[in-house]
């Protein structure tokens, strides 16, 4: 205990002699732990010592950078011109051709004139599948905008599953697929030999049988019944409510058949495009999407790199950079903004991505910016100067130089 006391006391006179003996042995082992000290150094690290990465001996791909330009400008809108998206094949061509065909569960109203034995009596109300029941007016009213929930009625002529329908004297009568005027006129010719010169009235009482499935970003998904009258894409959506504040209703997926197609209702409400307000049929699902698919990504060196949604389909380099604040004043390079879309399928290069540059140093840049339009998921990024570069390097280097200093200053 008493030689540890003095130990002490005479340590610091000691100290100035064992560094300069100790510090050329201990030296390599020193920097080591400097070069390895990320390993035990606090804050997030990754062990990558279950890490198996491959040898870097496969040369880099090289892009092909197309300059922004008038030509490219001018390229790009022929090219939107030209790209029609498909449309879904339909039964009928123009609405004024629509023609509604009767099915199993629709409810049938049958009037024969002078004879209300054989009519339903307008007092008489039907179940709607609930704790209400439903005039006969309103019956005829509802069935523009939703289907009748009710499953069984006991009021009008109920479509069978096979197809027909019973009434006095003329029997089992076949109804499914035909309309309603080729009902009443076999109707009235069938009761002839009971009644002289029938007068017979046919209506669809409630379209159950027959629905379209609206979902996604609408205010009242749900089902819709279609009926004797035209059902269009617009009329869907407005019918439920119309699309909420994130809907994205310019890329409206219709699948019909187990076949996906892509619809721009914008287009209609914007360009008066007739051609996307397609006439809806049964089975059809419509589905307005949210604008996450409606993404552009801006990185580099700009003052707010963020995520931004494109405002109806359509966002500017200009926008771009404009939302993000701008480029940075003295670490951005104007000279290298570049574009990264997608990629393209090819035989000879799968999954390559194609890489557009604007020059924002040159006269014509600044319209150019703001009429290159951007494309979902596309990667707007800034690039860095040389000068930046050059002092980031010296930032990352000069406190293991201020180190190696201090250190040699203690060695003296």
């Amino acid at each position: 205990m008493l030689k540890r006391k003095k130990l002490a006391a005479r340590w610091p006179a000691l100290l100035p002699k064992l560094v300069p003996k100790l510090v050329p042995k201990f030296l390599p082992v020193l920097l080591t732990t400097l070069l390895t000290a990320c390993a035990i150094a606090p804050g997030y690290n990754l062990d990558t010592s279950s890490l198996k990465e491959d040898a870097p001996g496969k040369p880099a791909q090289s892009y092909a950078v197309h300059p922004i330009d008038a030509d490219l400008i001018l390229q790009q809108a022929q090219q939107a011109a030209a790209q029609q998206p498909a449309l879904p094949p339909g039964k009928f061509s123009d609405p004024s051709q629509y023609l509604y065909r009767v099915a199993p569960q629709d409810i049938l109203g049958i009037t024969v004139w002078d004879h209300p034995e054989l009519t339903t009596p307008n007092g008489s109300t039907l179940s709607t599948g609930d704790n209400t029941t439903q005039t006969l007016a309103g019956a005829v009213q509802q069935p523009y905008t939703t289907a009748l929930p009710g499953q069984a009625d006991p009021y009008g002529q109920t479509v069978a599953p096979d197809g027909t329908i019973y009434f006095p004297f003329v029997g089992h009568i076949r109804v499914a697929g035909r309309t309603v005027g080729d009902v009443r006129n076999e109707l009235a010719a069938r009761l002839l030999p009971y009644i002289r010169n029938p007068q017979v009235d046919v209506r669809v009482l409630s379209f159950r049988s027959q629905k379209v499935q609206v979902t996604g970003e609408v205010k009242s998904p749900g089902p819709l019944a279609i009926s004797d009258v035209p059902l269009t894409l617009l009329d869907a959506i407005t019918r439920s409510g119309g699309s909420t504040e994130i809907a994205d209703i310019q890329r409206v997926r219709l699948t019909r058949n187990n076949k996906l197609y892509v619809l721009d209702a914008d287009s209609l409400l914007d360009r008066g495009d007739t051609t996307q307000n397609v006439l809806l049929q049964a089975g059809d699902i419509v589905n307005v999407p949210d604008r996450v698919d409606s993404r552009v990504f801006i990185l580099g060196e700009v003052k707010t790199p963020q995520t931004l949604s494109m405002l109806r389909g359509r966002l500017t380099i200009a926008d771009a950079l404009t939302q993000a604040t701008g480029l940075l004043d003295t670490d951005a390079n104007p000279r290298q903004i570049y574009v990264m879309r997608g990629f393209k399928d090819s035989p000879d290069h799968p999954y390559k991505p194609e890489v557009y540059r604007l020059d924002l140093t040159q006269p014509d840049s600044i319209m150019l910016s703001s009429r290159f339009q951007l494309q979902p998921l596309d990667v707007v990024y800034v690039g860095t100067s040389a000068s930046t570069t050059f002092n980031r390097v010296v930032q990352q280097v000069l406190p293991s130089l201020e180190s190696l200093f201090y250190l040699k200053e203690l060695t003296r």
